[in-house]
């Protein structure tokens, strides 16, 4: 079936609010997130904000009388973040595809976790495990020093991003994830210099304060390193994904054919002028959306609509950008260019849902917000009680549990458990056909119990077709009458804007007829058509019209009720006086419109229908596909009407519809869900659009929608449980177990020393890998069967 494009949104006006979709850097995890939130707030004019952390995204409703861009940016960056770009402003493709993928973000991190481990790595070994042709560094005096030297480009180049944002975050009596780390870092850090200074020029104040312990520049270093290589394979798991937009963005072809006084003219698809004739040969991609004015083809249009076959194409018909053609050769004018093609507002409606939130990600954000200063106080409080009621050396294992608890408990994963699973759910969606156009909406869709599908255009083709032809009783050679019936019937209906004239005239041709020749053509509104074929007096149209003309219909009365009661329109043809037949037409179910429904009610959903058309055919198709319950004779209002009865029973409702008149109800359900061949009204007003006009694809949303909600859990899940059950460790909790258990056990040394405090090493290795298994788990809705 054929797609159509989304509708773009129409600008706001001067004294209305306008819309900025910003790309914000230095966010690390879900406290960001409320602070960037604040941080724009603060500016003049600022209505409305939603910042989403995988995406990096920030939308702004604000006052353009009151405010602009650059306010936008000072207020973002006195908090320590940054903005990078306005989404919507002209760009280089490789540039955008470069910032999908996270290429500089990646490099970035990779070469200053290079260093930290490095360094870290050295720091360990030459702290704990003397390396054998360095063990006469060991005795010399200022060794420490050396490695107060090794550590110091680590604290303060490599953990550079933590400093920053950090700090920026304390100046307004807040913290986030890089206040934690930098605080953490260089407790151990200032520590440890403490140490090298007093042992090298005051080593009897360190005796007299009974402080021992030994340096923790490598807890420290390799604090700042794991946590960077954490960082590092967290941007290219979110690089991946957003692989579905990314391979959106490369089925752009960068080059167009168009028609030039008489000459091809080849330049860049950007630059293809509206009302341009564009030339494609077979193979190759189509540049932008159009209408064919020559030639023909067959189109794979699955990167638009997900739908495997190709699509026959001839003049009068649209072609969209990045499809591909077959072995026709075809030009047509151009209609849609740059980011108003369909590829361009798929793209911008996938980016939109992937940044919008969930209310269940709001929830998250809320608690990060408070859980990071609840942390600081946490980890205070654990120092002070381990410091002054703690086994000797006392100040060392209080600096050993502050530091712990700072780095595991940074809410990273729980920032990203929402927002990763719905970029790849969304663009899992956008694969098969299924466009979202809010988040919430996936939200909903998954506790979905009641479907309403629109009759005409959703379940049917929207369109009358001939379904039967009966030859007057009396007439011999059944076959040749019958086409000899539609022949004269094309003849009065050649040239006829009638739905069922237009079907009439499809048939014949189909069949091969040519129809006879017509004169004297007159259409009766509501009637039907009078003409002379052959030289014959004519009429065709509705039976009882006929019969009061004095046409005897008798014989075709028994034929007339039974394609009636069966929900078809008859229509009579006499000619000259004589009854010569009936011609029946239905809107036939779609091909697909059966196995459709079979999938929403084998996933126990209720489903019914909810349609303008007589009751009669409404219920011959219902008993076809076999649905639960039937609305007929409705107008748009009704349909409205009808889903909020559904609802008023504590049904969860998805709307179906493709048509104007379904707008109304598909705004009243829980989700609406618009056909893509539809008109333009019902896709704005729905939350879900289904490129391909299948019905299946409602049973794959609903699929999709009910397999990225239970990785949000799941993901939320692991992010909260890891904090809750870590946290009391890095606090200490295990150290009377050990004690009463006669001390640590050989082999767990390493992990929690001689005493069972946590080594803050492994704290920063846990709450790194942390967030690399919140975006795997969400990567694997990348393989999702829908």
């Amino acid at each position: 079936m054929e797609g159509t494009p989304i509708p773009m949104q129409t600008p706001p006006a001067a004294d209305e609010t306008a819309q900025l979709n910003l790309a914000i850097g230095g966010m690390t995890c879900a406290a960001c997130v409320v602070h960037v939130e604040q941080a724009l707030r603060t500016a003049p004019g600022v209505v409305a904000v939603s910042v989403n952390l995988a995406t990096e995204r920030a939308s702004v409703s604000y006052h353009p009388d009151q405010s602009d861009l650059a306010d936008l940016r000072r207020a973002v960056e006195d908090y320590g973040y940054r903005i990078d770009g306005v989404a919507g402003e002209e760009q280089d493709a490789a540039a955008e595809l470069s910032r999908l993928s996270r290429t500089a973000e990646i490099g970035y991190y990779r070469r200053r976790c290079a260093l930290a481990l490095t360094a870290g790595l050295l720091l360990f070994l030459g702290s704990f495990h003397p390396l054998p042709w360095t063990s006469w560094l060991q005795s010399w005096a200022y060794y420490p020093w050396l490695l107060w030297a090794l550590a110091t480009p680590v604290q303060f180049w490599a953990g550079w991003p933590f400093y920053r944002s950090g700090l920026a975050a304390l100046r307004h009596g807040a913290a986030n994830m890089h206040t934690l780390i930098a605080l953490g870092s260089s407790v151990a850090y200032g520590y440890s210099a403490a140490l090298v200074v007093l042992g090298t020029l005051a080593p009897a104040v360190l005796a007299a304060g009974g402080i021992g312990g030994g340096l923790y520049f490598d807890t420290a270093a390799l604090i700042i390193g794991l946590i960077l290589l954490g960082r590092y394979l967290e941007a290219r798991a979110r690089g991946q994904a957003s692989a579905a937009i990314r391979r959106l963005m490369n089925l752009q072809p960068p080059l167009a054919r168009i028609m030039r006084a008489g000459q091809e003219v080849e330049l860049p698809a950007a630059a293809v002028p509206v009302g341009a004739i564009v030339v494609v040969r077979p193979g190759e991609q189509i540049p932008v959306d159009g209408e064919i004015t020559e030639g023909w083809s067959a189109v794979d249009e699955a990167m638009l609509t997900g739908e495997s076959m190709p699509v026959d194409k001839r003049p009068g018909l649209p072609v969209y950008a990045a499809t591909l053609n077959g072995a026709g050769f075809f030009q047509f004018r151009a209609t849609r260019v740059g980011a108003d093609t369909a590829l361009a507002q798929i793209i911008r409606l996938v980016e939109e849902a992937q940044g919008s939130k969930v209310p269940i990600q709001r929830l998250a954000d809320r608690v990060s917000a408070i859980f990071v200063p609840a942390v600081g106080a946490v980890a205070v409080a654990a120092a002070l009680f381990w410091l002054f009621l703690g086994p000797e050396p006392q100040l060392t294992y209080a600096l050993l549990t502050l530091v712990a608890v700072l780095i595991i408990a940074c809410p990273c994963a729980l920032g990203l458990a929402t927002p990763t699973a719905l970029i790849v759910g969304a663009g899992r969606g956008a694969e098969r056909g299924i466009l979202l156009r809010s988040a919430p909406a996936l939200e909903i869709a998954h506790r979905v119990d009641t479907v309403a599908l629109d009759k005409t255009g959703t379940l049917t083709a929207g369109r009358p077709a001939v379904t039967d032809i009966v030859p007057a009783a009396e007439l011999p050679d059944r076959d040749g009458a019958a086409a000899e019936l539609l022949r004269q019937a094309a003849a009065l209906e050649q040239g006829s804007e009638h739905p069922l004239g237009r079907a009439i005239v499809a048939a014949a041709a189909t069949r091969g007829l040519t129809p006879a020749m017509a004169a004297d053509f007159q259409a009766l509104p509501g009637r039907g058509v009078t003409a002379t074929i052959d030289g014959q007096p004519a009429l065709l149209g509705r039976p009882d019209w006929l019969t009061a003309q004095g046409i005897d219909l008798s014989g075709l009365t028994a034929a007339v009720d039974q394609l009636t009661a069966a929900g078809k329109t008859a229509v009579a043809l006499a000619v000259n006086g004589q009854a010569a037949g009936v011609i029946a037409l239905a809107d036939a179910l779609k091909p697909e419109a059966l196995a459709g429904v079979a999938q929403l009610q084998a996933r126990g959903l209720s489903a019914t229908m909810l349609t303008g058309d007589n009751r009669r055919a409404a219920q011959f198709i219902a008993d076809q596909l076999g649905l639960d319950r039937v609305d007929a004779e409705l107008l748009p209002g009704d349909k409205a009407a009808a889903i909020g009865r559904l609802q008023a029973e504590g049904r969860t409702v998805a709307m179906v519809g493709d048509g104007i008149n379904d707008a109304p109800a598909l705004a009243a359900a829980n989700v609406g869900m618009a056909m893509g061949g539809g008109a333009d009204a019902a896709m704005a007003a729905a939350d879900i659009t289904l490129m391909n006009g299948d019905l299946r694809g409602v049973s794959a949303a609903l699929a999709l929608s009910r397999r990225t909600m239970r990785t949000i859990r799941q993901n939320l899940f692991w992010a909260f449980f890891y904090n809750t059950l870590l946290i009391p460790v890095a606090a200490g909790a295990l150290y009377p177990v050990f004690a009463a258990a006669g001390g640590v056990p050989a082999g767990l040394e390493f992990f929690f020393g001689d005493r069972g405090f946590l080594n803050p090493i492994l704290a920063a290795l846990a709450m790194a890998f942390s967030s690399v298994t919140v975006v795997s788990n969400s990567l694997r809705l990348r393989r999702a069967a829908v």
